[in-house]
């Protein structure tokens, strides 16, 4: 919905407040002050306001775009409206005169230069023929004859109540509207960041192709020149391992590339559903792998653990992290994992030297790192995918010594 459908919808509270308040107004001066008032005339207005209302906020529940002329249309009515209460209650000399300003308050707010200055052209002609023509308010006679002074304070007062509700009203809306306003400036600034992010995602995928592509062949060539090496029968076994573990890290790296080179299709096609347990220990596994000198322990909830997609992408985020958790210190790494109705969460603490204060609120984006051989990729992309899953990651030091990683994934978006 665009921004008129909240603001038409602050207008049917607004004219709620209307309604209350110059009914109440209204009663008053029949009862108390036992004013010559036509109550048909005035209720058949306060009737077909209410009415009005109750089909406005009936239609704030469509699908329908509110635009400028339809809003203009409303408050336009309104002001037909409360015009038509004045005239049979006084005119000018009703100390509810300044209702009018209402509606032309809200158009200054909310609408084209054009709506302006028609709004301020209608209130300036009711208000002027409200001065000439009117019905006036005449007091019944009674044993207690209300004196000129005491309807003298009665009118003051009667002004002091509007000013009192017109300033509450526009005060309500105004800030209301400021309110409307700044959270479609923080969509904007949203959209354009993450329109940001995907044109850096974007290019990082098309460098990460051609890095890809020219990988290959000194992978090709180290794992031949590996696997000569550990024919030559006169090294020795430490040298036969550390041969090995290479030869492990080339296989490692070259099947990274024949991931990547994947299309998106056979991703999704690879999905499949899997306990949050099972998908944790095959990210693990896949971890340990890759960094052999690891150690770590994981606690999971007791609790029956929720199912999620296991895909590539949230794989890979993980990793990222627990790499990252390595490369601080590979030893005592604590993995924790807990959910609720809504949300997974899964902490990752290291007990490395910690978060650099003047890097802590740069971190997430592309290029920021705090490791010297680091390119300031990984926490990036990791960001990125896990906000796609409705999620977010969040860094903090440890209270001691270390980094904590918190990652919140919507079990909605990750639900299987």
């Amino acid at each position: 919905m665009n921004g008129n459908h909240q603001q038409l919808l602050q207008l049917t509270y607004i004219r709620f407040i209307i309604l209350v308040g110059q009914s109440a107004a209204i009663l008053f001066a029949l009862w108390y002050l036992h004013a010559d008032l036509n109550p048909w005339h005035t209720g058949s207005a306060l009737a077909l306001l209410g009415i009005l209302n109750l089909i406005t906020y009936a239609r704030l529940h469509s699908h329908w775009p509110v635009t400028q002329p339809e809003l203009f249309s409303q408050l336009l009515a309104d002001t037909i409206i409360y015009g038509f209460i004045l005239y049979h209650t006084g005119g000018g000399t009703n100390p509810f005169i300044f209702m009018l300003l209402i509606p032309l308050i809200i158009t200054v707010t909310t609408l084209h230069r054009r709506y302006i200055w028609l709004m301020a052209l209608t209130v300036i002609a009711i208000y002027g023929s409200l001065l000439v023509y009117y019905v006036p308010i005449s007091l019944a006679r009674s044993d207690h004859n209300i004196s000129v002074e005491a309807l003298f304070n009665l009118h003051m007062m009667g002004m002091w109540l509007n000013f009192t509700l017109t300033v509450g009203v526009i005060t309500y809306f105004v800030y209301t509207m400021n309110r409307t306003l700044a959270k479609h400036r923080e969509h904007l600034i949203a959209a354009r960041e993450s329109k940001v992010q995907n044109q850096q995602i974007l290019a990082l995928g098309t460098i990460a192709a051609g890095t890809a592509h020219e990988l290959g062949t000194p992978l090709s060539t180290m794992d031949v020149l590996l696997h000569d090496m550990s024919l030559d029968t006169e090294l020795s076994d430490e040298h036969l391992e550390d041969i090995a573990l290479l030869q492990q890290q080339v296989n490692l790296c070259a099947a990274k590339l024949q991931e990547m080179a994947r299309s998106v299709q056979e991703e999704y096609q690879s999905e499949r559903t899997c306990l949050i347990g099972e998908f944790i220990n095959e990210v693990i596994e896949q971890w340990k792998i890759a960094r052999p000198d690891v150690s770590y322990t994981l606690h999971l909830q007791d609790d029956l653990p929720p199912d999620l997609r296991s895909t590539t992408m949230l794989r890979q985020a993980l990793l990222n992290l627990l790499n990252n958790a390595a490369d601080a210190n590979p030893n005592g790494i604590e993995i924790s994992i807990h959910w609720d109705d809504k949300s997974i969460w899964i902490l990752i603490r290291d007990y490395g030297p910690g978060l650099p204060i003047d890097k802590v609120n740069q971190l997430g984006q592309p290029f920021i790192t705090t490791k010297g051989r680091g390119l300031g990729i990984g926490l990036f992309l990791t960001s990125t995918t896990i906000t796609r899953l409705d999620g977010d990651v969040k860094l903090y030091n440890a209270e001691h010594q270390g980094t904590i990683t918190e990652v919140r994934l919507s079990r909605r978006a990750v639900h299987g």
